[in-house]
């Protein structure tokens, strides 16, 4: 019989989750909990780890500056997204936050952010980012957050690409075509984003020349980065991911 509790508050926590386990709060999330929702002992929270599901767990120990919760259980059973990553040039902070949240929501697997000939940002702080994802999950219901990695060298990464996962880059000189997502294999994917300035003309033709790389306009008219990351991950999800 599930417990009869419910509460909005989801935390993810890095900690393994089963029946009865305790599972220790450090001082972000006591604070966030104790002083901030004003949650105290015996009141509710839903957590999750990203491996073992959502758990509803109740609070033993409320604290300033620490807390304890225990699991009673599972509400939601684990849940993967499709393995498709999202790979794109960061833009500016709030746009680049942006792109990490919607990219979690949406169901990426991987975020990951590239330098490429024309990015202008040459730096991210991947911790920064990956606690975006960590929050976007917390707020959406999801049970997975993705892995938002290093900076990666675009030449770098494609000169090593895994074989058996397709390429699907964004081109913007392929504006106003039909858009044929649905017309693709379904497998492992990732898509691609250039920066703002577009991909270099050295860069297309070396991915037009990978094996398993397609390339695809987004519509009628050029999206700005932030807005292609939605509308890709919208198209393909919808056609070869979860959605389908």
């Amino acid at each position: 019989m599930l417990c009869p509790m419910k509460t909005k508050i989801r935390l993810f926590v890095d900690h393994p989750l089963a029946e009865a386990q305790s599972v220790p709060l450090g001082w972000d999330q006591a604070h966030y909990l104790f002083s901030v929702m004003r949650k105290s002992e015996g009141d509710y929270v839903a957590l999750f780890n990203g491996k073992n599901g959502e758990w509803i767990a109740k609070i033993d120990v409320a604290e300033k500056k620490q807390g304890v919760v225990r699991c009673l259980e599972m509400t939601k059973p684990q849940q993967y997204p499709p393995d498709i990553w999202l790979m794109f040039a960061p833009i500016k902070k709030a746009r680049t936050d942006f792109i990490v949240e919607k990219a979690t929501e949406l169901g990426a697997a991987r975020i990951m952010p590239l330098q490429t000939d024309f990015t202008n940002s040459e730096r991210i702080k991947r911790d920064r980012l990956q606690n975006h994802a960590i929050e976007a999950a917390e707020q959406c219901g999801g049970t997975f957050v993705p892995e938002v990695t290093d900076m990666n060298q675009l030449e770098k990464l494609l000169s090593d690409w895994p074989e058996g996962r397709f390429l699907l880059f964004c081109d913007e000189s392929k504006v106003g075509e039909r858009v044929g997502i649905q017309d693709l294999p379904t497998g492992k994917w990732a898509i691609l984003l250039g920066p703002e300035g577009g991909f270099s003309e050295k860069e297309r033709k070396y991915m037009q020349a990978m094996q398993n790389s397609f390339s695809i306009s987004l519509g009628p008219r050029i999206l700005r980065t932030d807005t292609a990351a939605v509308a890709a991950l919208t198209l393909w999800q919808n056609a070869l991911g979860d959605w389908a």
